[in-house]
């Protein structure tokens, strides 16, 4: 029997075949839409079928006892679908339950499913954080697209017996990381003036890629964690301005930070159309991992600023 990663050669996927091949798991599969270089020796990659509610998923779970699902849709900020709702929840709804449901035919006996934070929200209030027990509250066709998925896999596993894990990040950042932590990370490299100095009061919570994985792994096989949610993050919250000093620092040289008013920043964002952006930077989203540290006696591994020392270290040369 096999444990099988799907979408491994994402940012997630890649590095949790790399972790768990390193700590000498046996029977490893590798699920990919296309083909894959550099897989560790022993590790079987498979062609994995597009992700939808009518596709046949038989041959990548034949022989599969557990399943790890990071393969989806991802959120992206500019989406060219005509219906991003439907095209989210063909991937990550319809798709997702679909591979779960043939899952549990096939005799998998745990399906841990990597899922968001934003199923909790947006935003938190300063002070106040998320809690893996909250009503959801998505907000985005991404977020809700993944609430359905996690609604419709609790349902799965009362009727079929295969134990579910739910882990909910935030931003994962690492080596390889893209969008807009990427974008941030060449900000500071190049030396390229910020205005957010002022972003000093806001707190926000990330995940350090090493540290998702390792929630994973211990997710795979953890008694106490069938048929649970966890939200995970660093356990160390961060003020925009921090991350961006403490990237520089990093990186061994200063983010030039310039002191303007958030409100300013807010309306100059908002007038060119990134007022989401905009809120991501001075807003809060923090998160309580007790229930994730209580239930599995787990602590993140690395600290924050190992993080982000492994993921600069990826970065190309300016």
């Amino acid at each position: 029997m096999s444990t099988l990663i799907t979408g491994s050669s994402g940012l997630v996927g890649q590095a949790l075949v790399q972790e768990l091949a390193r700590r000498g798991h046996k029977s490893l599969r590798a699920a990919a839409r296309r083909p894959q270089a550099g897989l560790p020796p022993d590790v079987e990659p498979i062609t994995l079928p597009a992700l939808q509610g009518n596709a046949d998923f038989g041959t990548v779970l034949a022989g599969a006892s557990t399943v790890v699902h990071t393969a989806a849709r991802v959120h992206v900020m500019r989406d060219a679908a005509l219906d991003p709702l439907k095209a989210f929840r063909e991937v990550n709804t319809a798709g997702t339950l679909n591979l779960a449901r043939q899952a549990a035919l096939a005799g998998v006996s745990r399906f841990v499913f990597v899922s968001s934070v934003k199923v909790n929200g947006e935003a938190t209030e300063p002070g106040h954080a998320f809690h893996h027990d909250d009503i959801p509250r998505p907000m985005d066709p991404y977020g809700i697209s993944k609430a359905e998925a996690e609604h419709g896999l609790r349902e799965l596993a009362t009727e079929t017996g295969m134990a579910v894990v739910v882990v909910r990040p935030p931003l994962v950042y690492g080596p390889g990381v893209k969008a807009n932590f990427a974008t941030m990370m060449r900000a500071v490299q190049r030396g390229i003036p910020l205005p957010l100095a002022c972003t000093a009061h806001n707190r926000r919570s990330l995940i350090a890629l090493d540290n998702l994985v390792d929630l994973l792994i211990i997710c795979l096989d953890h008694p106490a964690a069938a048929n649970q949610i966890f939200l995970a993050s660093d356990g160390e919250d961060l003020s925009t301005a921090d991350l961006l000093k403490r990237l520089g620092q990093a990186m061994g040289r200063p983010a030039r930070l310039w002191p303007v008013p958030n409100n300013l920043v807010r309306l100059g964002a908002t007038m060119l159309g990134k007022g989401s952006e905009a809120q991501r930077l001075l807003g809060n989203l923090q998160i309580d991992i007790a229930h994730t540290r209580k239930t599995l006696g787990w602590t993140p591994p690395i600290t924050v600023d190992e993080g982000l020392k492994r993921a600069v270290a990826a970065l190309p040369a300016p």
